[in-house]
């Protein structure tokens, strides 16, 4: 029992981590810089942006929070090594990016429902936080047994609409990449580099999986934490 218990761990932390290491190794491994590469990620983002109409739409350099596409400001921000950088990876990231500020512009419902799920998330699990953290001490002073109840109601609440972001999040990310992106880098890439690319464009789009799988994971440890 031990060992098949220590089997089930494992397949479950593999599980939960295997995707965000995919999504690392595959970026790393195609980051090689590219001396026959005309121009950055970065200067590519602004190219694509310029073609699209999207001049006003804004390319930074984030250190923060990685690449992505922000609907509030209207900016494509990408990590130092993508902005600066001339390799796949580079190019692939922020022809993704673009793609997303392309769905902004047309209107694409998922990329809406995502960004207004993202916003009632992250007020529900603030609640679930709160009430998850304050539930050992309510039962404490109060003897409710409801209040178990309630935890657990906060936690899957929490677990739920983390997964309802995502689930509207893989429609969106994987239209970036292989509708919107990978055109593009079909008539700017060399055909050799053109599998490399796809590569880079689907762990693009399960990057916010990975998130979703490890997010899921800190809720899980939340609640043994808190469970009375």
């Amino acid at each position: 029992m031990v060992i098949l218990g220590l089997i089930a761990g494992a397949a479950f932390l593999a599980l939960i981590f295997g995707p965000s290491w995919w999504v690392r190794r595959t970026m790393a491994a195609h980051g090689a810089e590219r001396s026959d590469f005309p121009g950055t990620g970065g200067e590519l983002a602004r190219h694509l942006l310029d073609e699209a109409g999207l001049q006003a739409v804004k390319v930074e350099e984030t250190s923060e929070l990685g690449d992505h596409y922000d609907p509030v400001e209207k900016a494509v921000r990408l990590s130092p090594d993508n902005f600066h950088g001339r390799s796949v990876t580079a190019v692939a990231v922020a022809a993704h990016e673009v793609g997303h500020a392309v769905q902004d512009r047309d209107g694409y419902a998922p990329l809406r429902w995502r960004q207004a799920l993202v916003v009632q998330a992250q007020k529900l699990q603030t609640i679930g936080v709160v009430v998850m953290m304050s539930a050992p001490l309510v039962f404490a002073l109060l003897r409710a047994p409801g209040m178990l109840a309630l935890q657990i109601v906060a936690a899957l609440a929490i677990m739920a609409s983390t997964l309802a972001v995502h689930a509207v999040t893989l429609p969106t990310e994987f239209d970036a990449s292989f509708r919107r992106a990978l055109p593009v880098l079909e008539n700017y890439l060399p055909g050799e580099d053109l599998p490399a690319a796809r590569k880079v464009l689907k762990a693009a789009a399960w990057t916010y999986v990975a998130s979703a799988l490890v997010s899921l994971l800190d809720v899980l440890r939340w609640f043994r934490i808190l469970r009375f």
